[in-house]
């Protein structure tokens, strides 16, 4: 908590001082401006269920138990801010066409903080013209198909990644058109052979950018979006045995999303991946390689594949009047398991939720939330499910400089 509070005062104090620099480069040449925004988030809430410990104000199916009792017992409360952000936004006009910046950061902790209350990046992010560089999220996800819920992690059926890439956008008016260069990543299940020495040698080679293309037109009904990806996933076998257990394999992805405008007052929330190798780009799925068995080949008995996967999500957005609103869905998630994965891999997840938000004031709001998540085992028939009542406030600002 004390590594959070420095870093959090050393950000903000870094923020004032290029806020004030920026402040007289605006006098000085009426070109720039800043605008500082974030929110003040507090969460609570009660799992019925075990849950992981490092997710415990969050619902994920590939965090629920693998097996009875895996996270002690059912029944925990809990309270939290991780949700609060910052953010800074700089806009300049060049000759090239106006310059943004976007910095922004929460406080949920992730990797080796997980669990934790503490710096998490979220955007990094230049823009000029039709050119962009840094962290944002991915081109192939849609966050506009995020529902306005108060659940951090959200439907499990959405991609949802922020990736290190270079874009370029030569459409950005009712129709938008990018193209991107993504940083490589995969993740790999190695299944039942987990202790086999061999497998301990076979090193990852990530050593082409991912390719990500997206194409949405806007209407006044809404939009429609598709985005595809394609990357390459390489290991390298670095051992001693006589097995060869180097390979490649090729991962590829579609996302149809839409927003339909049912009327003033409903929102339709649309969206629909397929593909293989492509799970670390998903909200919440385990592994994008698995082991497939091949003892015939004496050379090669066991050989890594690009997992499929299938997921949907689908969301209303209800406005009752100017200060009530409801967000309420159903989302799902899909792997097709190889024959050398562990049983108590992952293979299906579930999310649903349903809320009721009231914003009195622009920028405060109070809502709680009923959510349920369930997720299914590849092929010991274990399945299990949690559920969570969720309360939260939040107070945002925006100053324009």
């Amino acid at each position: 908590m004390k590594n959070s509070a420095s870093i959090f005062l050393t950000l903000c104090l870094g923020s004032l001082l290029l806020l004030s620099t920026a402040q007289l480069t605006a006098q000085d040449e009426n070109k720039s401006h800043l605008l500082i925004s974030g929110q003040v988030m507090t969460d609570a809430g009660y799992n019925f269920n075990q849950v992981n410990p490092d997710y415990f104000d969050v619902m994920r199916p590939t965090q629920l138990p693998a097996y009875k009792n895996e996270y002690g017992t059912d029944g925990t409360m809990f309270f939290g801010v991780r949700q609060s952000f910052f953010r800074v936004q700089s806009f300049t006009s060049t000759k090239y066409g106006e310059l943004m910046i976007h910095f922004a950061f929460d406080l949920f902790g992730s990797g080796v903080n997980a669990g934790e209350t503490n710096f998490h990046l979220l955007y990094a992010w230049a823009e000029l013209g039709m050119f962009g560089a840094g962290r944002n999220w991915s081109l192939f996800s849609d966050v506009d198909g995020f529902p306005k819920m108060l659940e951090y992690w959200g439907p499990v059926g959405l991609s949802l990644c922020k990736n290190v890439q270079l874009r370029f956008m030569p459409l950005r008016c009712k129709n938008y058109l990018a193209f991107a260069l993504e940083q490589p990543g995969a993740s790999a299940d190695e299944g039942v052979y987990v202790d086999r020495i061999e497998l301990t040698d076979v090193k990852p080679k990530l050593n082409i950018p991912d390719f990500a293309a997206n194409f949405r037109m806007t209407r006044h009904w809404g939009y429609a979006e598709i985005a595809a990806v394609l990357r390459k996933i390489e290991w390298v076998y670095q051992g001693n045995e006589p097995y060869d257990l180097s390979g490649k394999v090729w991962g590829w992805g579609f996302n149809l999303s839409s927003n339909l405008n049912l009327n003033e007052n409903n929102v339709l929330l649309l969206q629909s991946v397929a593909g293989k190798g492509i799970q670390n780009l998903m909200n919440d799925a385990p592994t994008d390689i698995g082991i497939k068995n091949d003892f015939s080949n004496t050379l090669r008995p066991i050989k890594g594949v690009a997992l499929p996967l299938y997921s949907y999500s689908c969301y209303l957005n209800h406005r009752w009047n100017d200060k009530w609103t409801t967000a309420a869905g159903y989302s799902a998630i899909h792997t097709q398991n190889s024959d050398g994965q562990q049983p108590e891999a992952f293979r299906n997840g579930r999310y649903a939720s349903a809320n009721l938000l009231y914003t009195p004031l622009t920028n405060i709001m109070a809502g709680i939330e009923l959510q349920w998540i369930n997720c299914e085992n590849h092929s010991d028939s274990w399945t299990t499910s949690a559920t969570k009542v969720q309360l939260s406030f939040r107070y945002r600002f925006s100053q324009r400089l």
